[in-house]
């Protein structure tokens, strides 16, 4: 049973190594610093583990190190680091001014827009039909559908 314990301590450096790299490969997965601080604690774990420390301590060495650098360094990272949120092809379109193709009724159901370069299924935000040819503006887009009101 020594032996056992012996052999399974003498691979813990290189396990802690790939706990680091796997946590680091996640963190490049996500963009909201979620697994770096641990990553940075699996890899200080590394040396209690090759001097030969028993393993509640090589874990403690990788909880402590790991909170520590995230309780002191996210605050800063988060008002250094801003994430930019792209909007989608879909959204570009709200603002826009579209051209009615299919006249609107939100009774009936119908109603189409023509909005930059693509044809929308279209509804008015205050229920009021709106004739074809008629210019309308854009407020919001609900699942596939522009929520529009017609421009003056």
């Amino acid at each position: 049973m020594g032996g056992i314990m012996i052999t399974l301590m003498h691979y813990m450096p290189m396990t802690w190594l790939i706990i680091a790299i796997l946590l680091g490969v996640f963190e490049a997965m996500t963009v909201d610093l979620v697994a770096i601080w641990f990553a940075i604690g699996a890899l200080a774990a590394i040396l209690p583990a090759a001097v030969g420390a028993p393993f509640w301590v090589q874990l403690v060495v990788f909880l402590a190190v790991g909170l520590l650098t995230l309780a002191l360094t996210r605050p800063m990272v988060k008002r250094v680091l801003h994430v930019k949120k792209t909007n989608t092809n879909a959204d570009r379109v709200i603002g826009m001014v579209g051209i009615v193709t299919v006249p609107i009724d939100n009774v009936a159901g119908t109603g189409r827009v023509l909005a930059n370069g693509l044809d929308w299924a279209a509804r008015t935000d205050d229920g009021a039909p709106v004739e074809a040819q008629e210019r309308v503006l854009i407020k919001a887009i609900e699942g596939v559908t522009l929520i529009v009101e017609r421009v003056g």
